[in-house]
């Protein structure tokens, strides 16, 4: 059973939605910049319905946090698994590790690998590398197995792997304290950038290389390395609570946006509007702060993707309680909230709520070159801009315009819990979600476990 489409009737020109064309002879994608150039777009007739609906993973829980394309129209999917059976063939302890999957685009698994130690690896992100492989973040306790080391509770563990699967390198980051990345991109001169966050009162101040140590409980922590994984410069960035930083893109001068949440109202931040805020860091290409700015009301706000527009502002998306302040218009206990901003100095261009009388979370957000914006998230209302609620939390898929205004949106999942991490499209065409599963019913076709790798293509 399909869940119901909802076309905004004053735009369904999003029938010809254009996507990224890009050859299946492309041998390897541009290092994630923010001056890289779109492909042309290609109209289509984008339907905007469940093509399939896949599962994966074993008796235990099983989750994905991205998915990417491969050189050769397969897909990649980055998670994590503490299964020991059913699709996982290649561990035997029930500890999580990072388990990547290759599809084709039927579903059908063409490969599994897991990675990891004897204690707990979670995998939090992947981006596709020039040379055809990815590089992989997350967080690890591990230090056996494929885990080289462990410096304490959790550390940042970066996994380089080939085409095939195969770890090509493995680096670890941290101290005393729990020490979390979320994303590591490829950077313009080949090396990487990985965010996250640092227990700075673990760490005693170390980990801000060649600056004083200052401040903090959890810190953003940018780690900036060469090809080989190898650190050449780290810094953190926040005040004396906790600040988490989600995602990270390189912006044209060579430096980076740093986005998440700050807890704090010192320091590094100078602006606080509440509990929680939307947070960004512009940090130089040599890893000194340039700027600061917070985002948000007098509750709860944490902003989780960020993209470059079209026009070279940049858009990011979370969820916020708030309805004061910065955040206008907002429709329900927590709402999918988008900010455009201005990369010269972080000034708001624009902020859109989307969703309902629930919660709303966005988790992904992905330009495609007509100027339209693909996110991921979930959500769990059943009126305002959401169609239809299947039972208690599902995937939600939406488009947006450059204006932030509400192109197509649907939701995925059955009478459980059902959410969605990542989006991406094909270069068929189609829009890819990942996510994890606990409902065997509607559009979920079956449950092997506690929760189940969820997988969505739709055409």
């Amino acid at each position: 059973m399909l869940s119901k489409m909802k076309l905004v009737p004053a735009v369904a020109m999003i029938a010809t939605l254009a996507f990224y064309s890009c050859g299946k002879d492309d041998s390897s994608p541009p290092p994630q910049t923010d001056d890289s150039t779109d492909d042309s777009p290609m109209p289509i007739n984008f339907e905007g319905v469940i093509d399939y609906v896949k599962t994966y993973g074993g008796s235990e829980e099983d989750e994905a946090v991205g998915v990417v394309q491969a050189n050769d129209g397969n897909y990649i999917i980055l998670g994590s698994t503490s299964s020991i059976d059913g699709d996982i063939t290649d561990k035997t302890t029930t500890d999580s590790d990072y388990w990547v999957l290759k599809v084709d685009p039927q579903g059908a698994i063409l490969w599994s690998k897991t990675y990891g130690g004897s204690a707990t690896d979670k995998a939090t992100g992947i981006t596709k590398t020039t040379d055809g492989g990815y590089i992989l973040s997350g967080h690890s306790r591990s230090n056996d197995g494929d885990v080289g080391g462990n410096e304490g509770f959790h550390d940042y563990w970066l996994v380089k792997i080939d085409s095939q699967g195969g770890i090509q390198w493995e680096t670890n980051f941290g101290f005393s304290g729990s020490d979390q990345a979320y994303k590591v991109i490829q950077t313009a001169d080949g090396g990487y950038f990985a965010t996250g966050f640092l227990d700075v009162t673990a760490s005693g101040g170390q980990g801000n290389d060649g600056r004083n140590p200052e401040h903090g409980v959890g810190e953003y922590w940018g780690i900036k390395m060469n090809a080989n994984g190898e650190k050449i410069w780290r810094r953190y960035f926040g005040g004396t609570n906790n600040d988490r930083s989600y995602d990270v893109v390189q912006t044209s001068d060579g430096g980076f946006l740093m986005i998440g949440a700050s807890e704090s109202s010192d320091f590094d931040i100078t602006d606080d509007k509440g509990s929680y805020d939307y947070w960004v860091v512009k940090v130089s290409a040599g890893g000194d702060k340039v700027w600061t700015k917070s985002y948000g009301g007098s509750e709860i706000d944490v902003a989780y993707s960020v993209t470059r527009a079209s026009d070279g502002n940049y858009i990011m998306v979370g969820d916020s309680r708030s309805s004061d302040k910065d955040v206008s218009g907002a429709l329900g206990n927590a709402d999918m909230w988008i900010v455009k901003f201005n990369p010269a100095n972080g000034n708001i261009i624009w902020e859109k709520n989307l969703g309902g009388s629930q919660f709303e979370s966005g988790r992904s957000i992905q330009r495609l070159p007509n100027g339209t914006y693909l996110i991921s998230g979930s959500t769990r209302s059943s009126n305002g801009d959401v169609s239809n609620n299947l039972g208690e939390n599902d995937a939600w898929v939406v488009i947006i315009d450059e204006e932030g205004d509400l192109q197509y949106q649907k939701t995925i999942g059955g009478t459980s819990l059902d959410f969605s991490e990542d989006a991406i499209q094909t270069t068929d065409n189609k829009v890819l979600l990942v996510g994890n599963t606990e409902s065997d019913d509607i559009d979920i076709p079956m449950n092997r476990g506690i929760k189940d790798l969820l997988f969505i293509k739709i055409k």
